[in-house]
C-alpha cells in the first residue's frame, strides 16, 4: 500500500474526529492552560516596568515560573490521588477544577494588590498562580494523551491544545495590553481571572478518561502502601529509562535546551517594547492581528511537517526558525518604534514559536507510556523548562550589563542576538538523536 493510499484511508477518521466533543473540550482546556502562563511572567513584567521596576528585579521575579520546571515532583500524587473537594468528578477532572479555581483566586489577588503594595505580595500571589497553573498542566497533558483513541487523534488533540493555548497567549500577550491602556492593569487582571471560567466549564463537560492502572503495573492500594508509593514515584522514571536506555539522557538534554532562546528572551520582550517607545495599543494591535496569523500558520505548518517529514526533522526546522527570529529582535534597536518592522518581526516570531511548540509537544507525547502518562509527561515538559526558567532570571542582569558603556537599546540588541545563538546546542543534539533513531529503525528491519 502506498503512502498516498494510507493517507486517504486515514483522512476520513481524522475528519470525523473533528466533530467529537472532546476536541472542543481540548481547545478550552488548552486555553485554560495557556491563560495564566504570561500573567505571572512577561505580561506582569510589562506592568512592573510601567511602575518603574528595574530590569534586574523583573528578571528575578520571573523565577516564579520555576514551578513549571519542578512539577514532576508532585506529579505522582496527581497521577494516583483524587484532588480534595472535587473528588466526585474523577481523578483528572478533580485536579483540573481545583487548580483552575486557585488560578482565578491568585489572579484576583494580584489585581487587588498590584505592584504599588510591594513586590513581596505580588511575588507570593504569582507563586500561587504558577504552582496551580503548572499542576493544571500536568492533568491537562495527561487527559490529552489518555483521551486520544489512536496516534492520529493524539496529533489532532495536540493541535487543538496548541490552538487553545495560543488563543490564551493572544489575549494575555496582546489584548490585555489594550485593555490595560484604557481600563488599567487591575481591571485587566480581574477580567483574566473571569476567563478561567472557560476552563472550569470545559472540565465539567469533559469525560473522565478510562484509567490505565493495569498498563503501569500499579500496586493495589495506590499510595497507601510503601510498594504503591515507590511505584507511583519511581515507576514512571525507571520505566522511561528502561524503554530508552542511555538515549533517554540525550532526549532530556535536548528537550531542556530546545526552548532556551525563547525562555531567556521572554522577560525582556515587553520592557524592550516599552523602552523602544511602542505604545500598548500598538503592541497589542500587532500581536492580535498579524501576530495571530503568524501563530495560526505556525501551528498548521508544524502539524503538517510532523506528519510529512517526521518528528526530528520538524524539531530541527522549528529550532532553526525559533533561533533566527529571536536574534532578529535586535533589528528593532536600530530601526526604533517602526510599526512595519515591528510587525514583520512579530509575525516571524509567532510563526517560529508556534511551529517549534507543536514540534516539541508532539515529540514529547510520543515518548510517554500509558499508566504513567501524567508523571512521565510532567518529567518531559519540566525538562524542557529546566535550563530556560533558571537562566531567564538573569535576563535583566544580562541586558543591564551589556548596556554598560553602550545605550540601553544596544544592550538589548546584543542580548537578543546571544539568545538566538543559544539554540545551537539543542540543534546538535537533535541531529545526534535523529541519527540514533535512524540506526535503531535500520537494526529492527
Amino acid at each position: 500500500m502506498t503512502g498516498a493510499e494510507t493517507t486517504q484511508r486515514r483522512r476520513p477518521n481524522v475528519l470525523t474526529s473533528l466533530g467529537q466533543p472532546k476536541v472542543a473540550v481540548m481547545l478550552a482546556l488548552g486555553f485554560s492552560s495557556g491563560l495564566p502562563f504570561l500573567l505571572t511572567g512577561n505580561t506582569l513584567g510589562y506592568w512592573l516596568r510601567d511602575e518603574g521596576t528595574t530590569l534586574k528585579a523583573i528578571g528575578f521575579l520571573s523565577w516564579v515560573g520555576l514551578a513549571y520546571s519542578l512539577k514532576f515532583l508532585w506529579a505522582p500524587i496527581v497521577d494516583r490521588l483524587d484532588a480534595p473537594l472535587f473528588g466526585r468528578f474523577g481523578r483528572r477532572r478533580s485536579w483540573m477544577l481545583l487548580t483552575q479555581v486557585l488560578v482565578a483566586v491568585g489572579l484576583v489577588g494580584i489585581s487587588l494588590y498590584g505592584p504599588e503594595h510591594g513586590l513581596t505580595a505580588i511575588g507570593l500571589l504569582a507563586v500561587l498562580v504558577a504552582f496551580s497553573s503548572s499542576t493544571q498542566d500536568i492533568v491537562v497533558d495527561a487527559w490529552r494523551i489518555e483521551a486520544a483513541s489512536d496516534s492520529d487523534e493524539r496529533g489532532l488533540l495536540s493541535a487543538a491544545y496548541q490552538l487553545g493555548y495560543r488563543a490564551a497567549l493572544l489575549i494575555t500577550d496582546a489584548l490585555i495590553l489594550i485593555a490595560a491602556n484604557h481600563l488599567g492593569w487591575p481591571i485587566s487582571y480581574t477580567m483574566m481571572a473571569a476567563l478561567m471560567g472557560i476552563g472550569i466549564a470545559a472540565t465539567v463537560a469533559a469525560m473522565e478518561p478510562t484509567r490505565v492502572e493495569a498498563a503501569s503495573g500499579a500496586t493495589a492500594g495506590g499510595l497507601r502502601s510503601l510498594r504503591g508509593f515507590a511505584d507511583a514515584v519511581i515507576g514512571p522514571f525507571s520505566q522511561f529509562f528502561r524503554t530508552y536506555g542511555w538515549v533517554a539522557l540525550l532526549m532530556l538534554a535536548m528537550i531542556s535546551l530546545y526552548r532556551l532562546p525563547e525562555f531567556l528572551m521572554g522577560p525582556m520582550a515587553n520592557p524592550y517594547y516599552r523602552d523602544l517607545g511602542l505604545s500598548k495599543d500598538t503592541v497589542g494591535a500587532v500581536r492580535a492581528s498579524i501576530g495571530l496569523v503568524g501563530s495560526l500558520l505556525g501551528i498548521a505548518a508544524g502539524g503538517v511537517s510532523a506528519v510529512k517529514i517526521g518528528y526530528f526533522r520538524t524539531l530541527i526546522v522549528g529550532l532553526f526558525l525559533q533561533s533566527v527570529v529571536i536574534a532578529a529582535f535586535a533589528i528593532l534597536a536600530y530601526t526604533g518604534p517602526d510599526v512595519r518592522v515591528f510587525a514583520t518581526v512579530m509575525v516571524c516570531d509567532n510563526f517560529g514559536a508556534a511551529f517549534a511548540g507543536v514540534a516539541l509537544v508532539t515529540y514529547m507525547s510520543s515518548l510517554t507510556t500509558m499508566g504513567y502518562t501524567a508523571t512521565q509527561y510532567a518529567l518531559l515538559s519540566s525538562a524542557y523548562t529546566y535550563v530556560g526558567k533558571f537562566a531567564k532570571g538573569f535576563s535583566g542582569v544580562m541586558v543591564e550589563s551589556l548596556a554598560s558603556g553602550r545605550t540601553l537599546l544596544e544592550g538589548y540588541a546584543l542580548f537578543f542576538i546571544g539568545a538566538g545563538l543559544l539554540g545551537v546546542p539543542a540543534l546538535v543534539l537533535c541531529v545526534i538523536l535523529a541519527r540514533v533513531e535512524r540506526r535503531r529503525l535500520e537494526a529492527e528491519r
